[in-house]
């Protein structure tokens, strides 16, 4: 017998949760794609898409997952033969620099590996050392894999004290609209993020967020074609050229009610700490799981360097892979697995998981799936410390209105 009838939850890091609300909102008829109604909507968006990012500056939106934003930023910015300094923190920083190397773009990348965020001192050095060859500093905000969160403004303030002009442009794709981000106050020049994270749409929409500067640094960029050039999708002035085509016509309508459900009914500041309190949680069942299981334990010892999107932890192989499959067929409840994780030791990444706790999530889903994977635990005698869920329920009761 299974208990996995019924409303199954994905505890992945995207695609998140749709809401009912945004899923309402994006059933029905296509509009007129010419007049109408979705021209106004549009019109009301990319204030709100500014305030989401903490900025005055550019927006450009693109029908595409989150590869397809590494292209529109590299074509906008870059020609063959650009030199980036790219600062990995985990798979989706590396993914990033191989896009760019398949491109043409010169790339050095640190490699802070799968369990650090990047070494500041060591990133001002070697900023300060370079001859001005660097045209831009590129990282992940939240690497999805490692959940790995990258110090933003330490960064800029590390550019700042070397001296050196390049742009930042950052990946908020696992971040944005979960971790605090603040695009101008952090002195960021270039911001991406996809639909199906924080902003609790299907996949298929991308935003990229540019200063002036990085509009006028990529003015020559050689590597831009037409469907990416920002420029029309930013300024328009027809409303076929936001989209280069057609509109994505359903992902608006619910891209408006997402917008509205985090700016107006809760409020950026509240949806942070949401995610803040909901991230600790997780993290109290697993400091429990772990007392006396060193097998056990978050991938990101420190809590500033943690993701407050998603949390990436190892129960030693083949141990993760074990309860993952045990929460989804036996309780109806999808972990994400141990991506870009793999060792010699793990070459299956086994030993790993993730729980996200991003987007439309409260306390009540993510307390179930903690409960699910005490379950899960015990059903498979995998060794662990004992107090999880007491752990986890006292830092939602502390959570004060």
């Amino acid at each position: 017998m299974t208990l996995a009838h019924g409303r199954p939850y994905l505890a992945i890091p995207g695609p998140s949760v749709v809401p009912d609300r945004i899923q309402n909102a994006m059933h029905r008829t296509a509009p007129n794609i010419y007049d109408g109604e979705l021209i106004g909507l549009v019109g009301s968006l990319w204030p709100d898409l500014r305030a989401l990012a903490g900025t005055a500056g550019n927006v450009a939106c693109y029908i595409g997952n989150g590869h397809a934003l590494w292209e529109a930023v590299d074509t906008n910015l870059f020609s063959r033969g650009d030199k980036v300094l790219l600062l990995a923190s985990g798979l989706f920083g590396l993914g990033w620099a191989n896009v760019l190397t398949a491109q043409g773009v010169a790339v050095e990348v640190m490699d802070f590996g799968r369990h650090a965020t990047p070494d500041l001192v060591r990133v001002e050095a070697r900023l300060a050392a370079d001859d001005g060859q660097i045209k831009a500093v590129l990282t992940t905000h939240v690497d999805t894999a490692s959940s790995a969160r990258t110090d933003i403004a330490g960064l800029r303030a590390a550019m700042d004290r070397a001296r050196h002009p390049a742009l930042l442009g950052v990946d908020c794709i696992a971040s944005m609209g979960c971790d605090e981000f603040r695009m101008d106050d952090w002195g960021v020049d270039i911001a991406f993020a996809a639909s199906q994270k924080g902003l609790m749409l299907p996949p298929g929409m991308g935003f990229v967020w540019f200063s002036e500067k990085a509009r006028a640094v990529g003015a020559t960029a050689g590597l831009r074609t037409p469907y990416w050039d920002w420029t029309p999708r930013a300024d328009g002035p027809e409303f076929w050229q936001y989209w280069h085509g057609t509109a994505p016509t359903h992902h608006l309508y619910g891209l408006r009610e997402a917008l509205s459900m985090i700016l107006r009914d809760e409020g950026l500041p509240n949806v942070w700490a949401r995610h803040e309190a909901l991230a600790r949680t997780v993290w109290a069942a697993f400091d429990a799981w772990g007392q006396g299981h060193p097998r056990i334990g978050l991938n990101m010892a420190e809590p500033p360097a943690r993701a407050r999107a998603v949390t990436a932890a190892r129960f030693g192989a083949p141990d993760a892979a074990r309860l993952r499959h045990w929460c989804e067929t036996q309780a109806g409840v999808t972990l994400g697995i141990g991506l870009g994780m793999a060792t010699e030791d793990d070459p299956q990444g086994s030993g790993f998981l993730r729980v996200a706790h991003m987007g439309h999530v409260n306390a009540h889903m993510t307390l179930g799936v903690l409960a699910v994977m005490q379950a899960g635990l015990q059903a498979l005698a995998i060794p662990h410390g004992a107090g999880a869920l007491e752990a986890a329920t006292a830092v939602v009761a502390a959570v004060r209105a």
